[in-house]
């Protein structure tokens, strides 16, 4: 048994890269364009900027920031500069979230504004009931 502890000790280390890792996630929606310059968006130019930046991403501190694939950018956009906490599994290969859940911080409480189950409901009511993925 102990001849393969080492063994199973580097798979574990080496395995662990790919695995994905779930957890909570806060910081505010910022642009990217902002974000890579080291900026803060501009506060109380929300709209313009919103017009003029194609990617929002979530913030988390200084330099460390976090794609949001799977929330739409109008979602994204109308939380500029907001505190937001999303609840997802974090990418093994990118700089990336897949959320599950997004609240924004109002009157100093957590509200919930999306999640994914939200949106599949959604997209089955309009449709013809073939959810997201085609499942």
């Amino acid at each position: 048994m102990r001849k393969w502890m080492p063994l199973l000790i580097c798979v574990l280390i080496f395995s662990m890269p790919v695995l994905a890792i779930g957890g909570t996630y806060e910081g505010s929606i910022q642009g990217f364009s902002c974000v890579t310059q080291g900026k803060v968006c501009p506060i109380g130019k929300e709209d313009p900027l919103i017009a003029a930046e194609r990617v929002f991403v979530l913030h988390v501190k200084a330099g460390k920031y976090y794609f949001l694939p799977n929330i739409d950018r109008g979602i994204m956009a109308r939380h500029l500069n907001q505190m937001v906490k999303v609840d997802g599994v974090m990418s093994a290969n990118f700089n990336s979230v897949k959320a599950d859940t997004m609240y924004v911080m109002q009157d100093g409480k957590w509200r919930k504004t999306w999640s994914q189950d939200w949106q599949d409901e959604i997209y089955v009511d309009i449709t013809s009931g073939v959810p997201l993925g085609g499942n």
